[in-house]
């Protein structure tokens, strides 16, 4: 279930955007088209237990979305909602000062 964006704190999308490995993540998807990720796909430091974690705090806090393709499950940056719920907030996460 993806989170409605109306509902995310400010708390907790910072919360989610804090931790090094999904900061990682969501700049791997911004310099990705859209769907085109699978999950194993990500260069992270972390086993498959702990990355559906990170990946479960990223749709908590409405800043990606997931869909199954057969055996994969693809990702997507829900940027433009984001932006519109937390204007430049991203942008300073994707800009990495």
């Amino acid at each position: 279930m993806h989170a409605r964006l109306a509902d995310v704190t400010v708390q907790e999308a910072l919360a989610a955007l804090a931790d090094p490995v999904r900061m990682r993540l969501v700049r791997e998807l911004a310099s990705s088209p859209e769907w085109t990720r699978a999950c194993g796909s990500f260069d992270v430091p972390v086993g498959k237990a702990a990355l559906s974690h990170h990946f479960a705090a990223l749709r908590a806090a409405g800043v990606v979305e997931q869909r199954d393709e057969g055996a994969r499950r693809v990702n997507r940056l829900r940027r433009a909602e984001f932006d519109a719920r937390f204007p430049g907030l991203l942008e300073l996460v994707l800009r990495g000062d």
